[in-house]
């Protein structure tokens, strides 16, 4: 598979979401989805120590077993966790964070550890300040961030010193069904050479191809009930029309909305790997195919008509 670069680290050009671990699936469905990963070609395993009740870290660390240095695992931190673990990204919790994701993934470093979301009660100077001593003890080799605007991603690289840890990712939600990166964030990742990891790039599930445009989602699927926190958001008919047009156009080039999906996010500047999360190892080779559809430009013409681009920001 093609490996593209985060900072120092080669990244599988399609990585394994791991929010389904601990939750969606149990432990030994995550060492089935582990190993299928690996068997394509997936060196990227990108989770957080929220996913999964706190499990998902654990239960990959598990599943990886003595195969852990061949593989490049990222995580987060900063979400509140329960009353005492409270989130943010404040040094000391960040010390407490850190060495608590070591243990539960069972290992001595992280090689991508990421802020999952901006913390307003903490100076960014204080943060990259934690994140680079981690970098020097060599606990995390590189830093990321997640959920940050074009804003915040010019304010973090103003604030790192001289010879610093600098963040080398942005992990923001991008689709097909949702463009918002391409306002700005990607031409600020791209002209500052900050790897976009873009996440639920399949939009929940509605771009994998088992949605109809009218009707129940597929039962077991992660939109399936109607009161579930994703459903409203994303099964909405402006989607289900959008995702059905850009389905037909893919299959009208001999492809599925699936490949269709992965490879365009795969061709946007800066995009280093496309993670999507799984709950069967069919789910895991599917995606780890997905990419192999080479876009030409009236490709790209066709999916913008069905797909609109939102509008630049102003001076971007």
């Amino acid at each position: 598979m093609e490996k593209r670069r985060i900072g120092s680290l080669e990244v599988s050009v399609v990585g394994l979401g791991c929010n389904n671990f601990g939750g969606r699936i149990d432990e030994q469905r995550t060492a089935a989805v582990v190993d299928a990963a690996l068997d394509a070609g997936i060196n990227f395993f990108d989770t957080a120590d929220v996913y999964g009740g706190t499990r998902s870290e654990e239960l990959l660390g598990r599943a990886l077993g003595g195969r852990r240095s061949s593989v490049i695992i990222a995580t987060k931190f900063g979400v509140p966790l329960d009353d005492e673990r409270r989130g943010g990204a404040r040094p000391a919790y960040i010390q407490r964070a850190v060495e608590d994701s070591l243990r539960r993934l069972g290992t001595d470093w992280i090689d991508l550890y990421q802020l999952h979301r901006p913390d307003p009660e903490t100076p960014i100077e204080d943060t990259l300040e934690a994140l680079d001593a981690l970098v020097r003890a060599g606990k995390v080799r590189e830093i990321g961030s997640s959920n940050v605007s074009a804003a915040q991603i010019r304010g973090a690289e103003e604030a790192v010193r001289p010879g610093g840890a600098r963040f080398v990712s942005v992990q923001n939600e991008y689709s097909l069904l949702q463009r918002e990166p391409e306002q700005d964030v990607l031409a600020e990742s791209k002209r500052r050479g900050i790897a976009f990891l873009p996440y639920f790039p399949l939009a929940s599930g509605l771009l994998s191809g088992k949605y109809r445009t009218d009707g129940p989602a597929p039962a077991g699927a992660r939109l399936a009930a109607p009161d579930a926190p994703l459903t409203a958001r994303f099964l909405t008919d402006r989607n289900r029309q959008t995702a059905a047009a850009l389905g037909a156009y893919a299959t009208s080039r001999g492809r599925t909305l699936l490949e269709l999906a992965f490879s365009w996010l795969a061709s946007r500047p800066a995009v280093a790997s496309v993670i999507a999360g799984a709950t069967s190892p069919e789910q895991v080779r599917a995606n780890a195919a997905a990419v192999g559809f080479r876009l030409t430009g009236a490709d790209l013409e066709e999916i913008d008509r069905l797909a609109p681009p939102p509008a630049r920001a102003p001076g971007r």
